[in-house]
């Protein structure tokens, strides 16, 4: 549930934070006040895309932070352990911080540490729905349509089933086609691709040979300076006139015979045994090295005719010489393909066989869950739409399973929306037959009758009730208030009717200071709410009868529950 909420410079709101509670809150205020750039503020700290244009004028950056409470076996709070990103003070706790900069780019945190957008996207699924007067329009399509009836009844175990077997499906398929173009090859170009790899057995070069091939090369053609060089070192250290060693034993004796007399000098003499033992294990060392070095012009001649040769198929392939190993593999798989093809193509066809099987059995299994749950759904939006002014309206679900078809992950059916809203008239699709008023009030029907089931914890309506009024419109915040009980609800509202039966409710104010805009929010008390209803109702004055009927609304909004 979102607790608090905090904006700042977006738009034309400077700072507000608001404390919000559980139940059906609403949001009413003049046009253009700011009621959708809150709910833009929302959807920016849920991981919408953001737009720099956002930015108040003349300010750096915008920025949205939002609180919430999560349940125990709140989806979100497995994902803020999956992701390590829980509390450790407060496991209930989420708090989501996104900052807008006037440049364009964000940033967003989730209990202060860094996330990604995509990451965000993710988490704000789990938390808030957004539904919008554009959600009537998107219902209309037949996708939205089918998610919307498998969101509402469907296992999510059957429809990953039949959207793994699709797949699974698709990548038999491609082998196949794979496959068959290999056999088809021509001979020449089977010749061809013979003369590559006999080319490339003949140099048998090994995975790991280039590299110790050219360690060698290194060593052998810079042989004369290694002994001369490491001879100069080995002398320097122990074996010559003045030595290092012979130095440090000169400092040896002398601090040797001073530790008697002054102990202080027993650090420095310690420090000198030790190097002197390191000394002698570097002239060793060195030692060891020189005596299996070797002068041999012959290894060298062969390492760089073997070198040569190495690089030059590597230049003819057009490939780096490391990648001549994995090249040859991936022509010898290449023949063998081409070579056994027939014997394969067996075998796929088969495997086709048993993954269309497969998904002819998932698929059916979705088609009858679809079936039993288009019924219930039916009836269940059918029984919501009839109280929304529509007493004769008949929602149908039609699921359709198509045979004969190419695999999809989405199943073998077509789910269609049917509708009427008069008697005599049978249900036909909901995108030829609803008017915009009657789109709203089934779309909101859908919504009630799902999100009851598999919604988010908080759902945001904004404006979803345009294009009703009167009976209806108390009506359709009576189904707002209602899921309120089971969810967190907010709304905007332009109608009276529906603001009457939030449980809190927000004014938003727009003001003008200095030629400067702001807006301002404000919790309303029940004798504000009175003020705000009548003036909802329209007139440049605010009468006594308008009073009286925003007490009304909302007295019969309080005996509901």
């Amino acid at each position: 549930m979102l607790n608090k909420l905090s904006i700042r410079n977006l738009a034309i709101i400077d700072l507000v934070e608001l404390d919000f509670a559980s139940g059906f809150t609403v949001l009413t205020g003049e046009t253009g006040a700011g009621k959708s750039i809150l709910i833009d503020a929302i959807g920016l700290a849920i991981g919408l895309r953001a737009d720099a244009h956002l930015v108040r004028s003349g300010q750096e950056k915008a920025e949205i932070s939002a609180s919430f409470e999560l349940d125990a076996k709140a989806p979100a709070r497995r994902w803020l352990v999956d992701n390590e990103l829980v509390d450790a003070d407060d496991p209930a706790l989420l708090v989501i911080r996104r900052i807008v900069y006037a440049e364009g780019r964000t940033r967003a945190f989730v209990n202060g540490s860094a996330v990604n957008a995509g990451q965000l996207r993710e988490l704000g699924e789990m938390l808030i729905e957004v539904f919008g007067q554009s959600e009537s329009q998107t219902l209309l399509r037949a996708d939205v349509q089918r998610n919307a009836l498998d969101d509402y009844g469907c296992a999510a175990a059957t429809l990953a089933a039949v959207a793994g077997t699709a797949e699974g499906c698709a990548d038999t398929e491609r082998a196949l086609e794979r496959l068959r173009a290999a056999g088809s090859r021509d001979p020449a170009q089977l010749e061809f691709l013979q003369f590559q790899i006999a080319e490339l057995e003949a140099l048998a070069l090994a995975d790991n040979e280039l590299e110790e091939l050219e360690a060698e090369h290194r060593q052998l053609a810079h042989a004369g300076r290694l002994l001369a060089e490491g001879a100069q070192a080995q002398e320097l250290l122990y074996g010559g006139e003045n030595s290092v060693y012979d130095q440090l034993s000169t400092a040896q004796s002398l601090l040797d015979g001073l530790v008697p007399l002054h102990d202080g000098f027993r650090a420095a003499l310690e420090a000198t045994d030790t190097a002197l033992a390191q000394v002698r294990d570097a002239a060793d060392g060195a030692r060891r090295v020189l005596e299996r070095l070797d002068l041999d012009p012959q290894r060298l001649d062969d390492l760089e005719r073997r070198l040569g040769a190495i690089h030059d198929l590597a230049r003819k392939h057009r490939l780096k010489p490391g990648e001549l190993p994995e090249h040859l593999r991936r022509l010898r798989a290449q023949r063998d393909e081409a070579g056994d093809a027939a014997g394969r193509l067996e075998a796929l066809e088969r495997q086709r066989s048993a993954a269309l099987a497969r998904y002819a059995e998932a698929a059916a299994k979705l088609s009858g869950e679809r079936k039993k749950a288009a019924r219930r759904f039916a009836e269940a939006v059918t029984a919501i739409v009839r109280t929304l002014g529509m007493p004769n309206a008949q929602f149908v679900v039609a699921v359709e399973t198509e045979a004969e078809q190419v695999p999809r992950a989405a199943g073998s059916d077509t789910v269609r929306f049917d509708f009427s809203a008069n008697p005599g008239q049978p249900p036909r699709a909901l995108a030829k037959v609803a008017s915009g008023g009657e789109l709203s009030r089934v779309s909101l029907a859908i919504q009630v009758a799902a999100l009851a089931r598999h919604g988010a914890p908080t759902m945001i309506f904004d404006e979803v009730d345009a294009g009703i009024s009167g009976g209806v419109a108390e009506i359709v915040g009576q189904q707002l208030r209602a899921l309120g009980s089971t969810r967190q609800v907010m709304s905007v509202t332009h109608l009276a009717q529906v603001a009457a039966q939030g449980h809190a409710h927000l004014a938003i104010r727009k003001e003008v200071q200095k030629q400067q805009t702001y807006t301002r929010v404000t919790a309303l008390s029940s004798d504000e709410r009175v003020g705000e209803l009548a003036r909802m109702q329209g007139g440049l004055e605010v009468g006594k009868a308008a009073l009286d009927h925003a007490r009304e609304l909302l007295q019969r909004a309080a005996q509901t529950g």
